[in-house]
């Protein structure tokens, strides 16, 4: 039986801001007077870029600490060079400006995957067409594939590898396909092989390479379906966190210290790749030891193992219908 989902809000970024150091004038006794008058004349400003609403897609370029990218639900690809004070358009050509996911390849910077569609489930949103992939920083794109995907969510790449790559491919948001789950690439996306799937109503999430051990990789799976109505969808428990310790072949969940996972997103520390943290909303048993799809738990979770074990650092309870 289908059940209503709960929903960790993915973080979304319309706007950048910069500030001309480290604001501190809240605790100015800490200061010297000089620093006071100084932290007192600055101020937040927004840098743009202004058009087309929410956005999730976000890169930056770790050998270029001036350059990133941002991709917007309903506004295309847009590059700074110059620390955010100026943006140009890269998509106006390509036929959606729907974009989900965004990665440059650590080990070459001209080379950009783009994956199309909002890439976050919820009752607005935009569609796309699969993976796009740039040689020259942006300047022309390559429509590759997962065309049927319509949805993607998270774009991962090896860190010393720039053809090897992982796709978290939500899949159609109001009907089941099969183009869903976690895909992998070896050869710069132009062949994508599926290695973490359960259904077709269970998305790939989100998916994150140990950057200091490309044979790992951490993958999440989210069950959901929109409805034509607001409030009509679906989700399901038994999905969760994944692990994988040899490139992708297989897989095992991880659930010591997590509840019942619905949908999550993870990141890896990147001076200590065993310290993870974990998003999560997840269903709890009711008095029966029973999943009550209606009640859940929304939490901020930390593992210090790899994914072996985890603890909860903020939760809270999700009441009923939440979504």
């Amino acid at each position: 039986m289908p059940m209503r989902h709960l929903v960790v809000p993915a973080a979304c970024a319309a706007l950048f801001f910069s500030v001309s150091g480290i604001v501190t004038s809240s605790q100015p006794d800490r200061l010297q007077p000089h620093a006071v008058t100084q932290h007192a004349a600055m101020h937040w400003r927004p840098i743009g870029p202004t058009r087309a609403g929410r956005a999730r897609a976000l890169s930056g370029v770790p050998s270029q600490p001036n350059a990133f990218y941002i991709g917007f639900d309903n506004g295309g690809v847009w590059r700074s060079t110059d620390f955010g004070s100026t943006w140009q358009p890269l998509f106006d050509d390509q036929p959606t400006g729907s974009i989900g996911a965004i990665a440059v390849a650590p080990s070459d910077p001209n080379i950009i995957y783009v994956g199309s569609g909002a890439g976050i489930i919820r009752p607005d949103l935009a569609v796309g067409d699969g993976v796009y992939k740039s040689t020259d920083a942006g300047r022309t794109w390559t429509h590759l594939g997962l065309r049927d995907s319509e949805m993607i969510a998270m774009i991962d790449v090896d860190p010393a590898n720039p053809n090897r790559l992982f796709v978290a491919a939500l899949g159609h948001p109001y009907g089941p396909n099969a183009e869903r789950g976690i895909f992998r690439s070896t050869d710069g996306a132009n062949t994508f092989q599926r290695v973490l799937y359960k259904d077709e109503y269970t998305s790939g999430n989100d998916v994150r390479i140990d950057p200091s051990n490309p044979n790992i990789i951490y993958a999440t799976l989210w069950q959901q379906q929109q409805g034509f109505i607001e409030g009509q969808g679906f989700g399901g428990a038994g999905n969760g966190i994944f692990k994988s310790t040899d490139g992708g072949n297989t897989w095992k969940p991880l659930t010591d210290g997590l509840p019942s996972v619905i949908q999550a997103n993870i990141a890896i520390a990147p001076s200590n790749p065993r310290l993870l943290y974990a998003a999560a909303a997840g269903s709890v048993p009711d008095a029966g030891s029973r999943v009550n799809p209606t009640t859940g738990v929304v939490g901020f979770y930390k593992s210090i193992d790899g994914g072996e074990h985890w603890n909860v650092g903020v939760a809270a309870a999700a009441g009923a219908g939440a979504a």
